[in-house]
């Protein structure tokens, strides 16, 4: 990913594209995801995501099988252990929340880091959203690992973390982490991960499925953990999205984290996301 964005729109024959900071997003302008010949954009599309980290896209009202169909030009789908068994279309995520429910997205992460291949990427439709707030904020961790000590990064390069799904979400869905763990145990992912299309070096540890790293004591994994959380909360390596119904972020959980802000209660934020599997992360020397 390029580190300095024009901010100008940039028109690349197919695709008009507006940057949202110097550092990561993008606005994907005046474009259709149902269109009969979207399949002629993709891999446009997929070049915007791999560059910029997160594309927006306003005004799409899918349903939601034409939601899969767009997230399908790009992968396997995955399902979500938090989708009712029951539910018509299982790649579908409803993320929603309102007067009963308090929005519980809001520290920074990857998702599904706890999977022994953790997604390619994610596909966030808006269904409802608050009058304001409940934006979205991405991080770029491959500037997040720039901004590291020469000396930090070759620490860091060499250990591995441990990410377990039981951390969030044993209480979410009322279950013991021995429970999770029959189908879902415990995977261990290089704390700094190589990007497999880009090459480039990502931080790849995150607050909500990081339990430790392997090798240190408590004491000193927790310091280094904390201390790296702490570097996507650099704003200068952010960006930040405002919600509109029918808006789709699109993300590239290999290099970026985000975080929802839940400033809006006890307004309504009803969110439909599909996940686009990944491979194993690794760290090539």
């Amino acid at each position: 990913m390029a580190t300095i964005f024009d901010r100008t729109v940039l028109d690349t024959g197919t695709l008009r594209i507006e940057p949202m900071t110097p550092a990561i997003g993008a606005e994907i302008l005046d474009i259709d995801l149902n269109a009969a010949d979207i399949a002629d954009s993709i891999p446009q599309i997929r070049s915007a995501l791999l560059k910029y980290g997160v594309i927006f896209f306003h005004g799409q009202e899918l349903t939601q099988e034409q939601h899969i169909a767009f997230a399908r030009h790009f992968g396997e789908l995955e399902v979500h252990p938090a989708t009712p068994k029951d539910q018509p279309n299982p790649e579908v995520l409803r993320i929603s929340h309102g007067p009963k429910s308090r929005g519980q997205e809001n520290y920074w992460h990857s998702d599904v880091t706890w999977r022994e291949e953790p997604s390619l990427g994610s596909i966030l439709l808006a269904r409802e959203v608050p009058d304001c707030g409940g934006d979205t904020l991405f991080a770029n961790m491959h500037l997040a690992y720039e901004r590291l000590s020469e000396q930090m990064q070759r620490f860091c390069e060499g250990l591995t973390a441990v990410h377990d799904i039981s951390r969030v979400f044993a209480k979410r869905l009322g279950k013991a982490p021995e429970d999770l763990h029959e189908k879902y145990p415990p995977v261990r992912h290089p704390v700094i991960r190589t990007h497999p299309e880009t090459g480039e070096r990502v931080i790849y540890v995150n607050p909500a499925f990081t339990s430790h790293i392997e090798g240190l004591s408590a004491e000193e994994s927790c310091w280094l953990l904390d201390h790296l959380y702490a570097t996507a909360k650099d704003v200068e390596i952010q960006c930040r999205f405002r919600w509109r119904a029918g808006s789709i972020a699109f993300w590239d959980n290999r290099i970026c984290q985000h975080l929802a802000a839940s400033d809006y209660f006890p307004a309504r934020r009803q969110m439909e996301r599909i996940t686009i599997a990944g491979n194993a992360p690794f760290f090539r020397p």
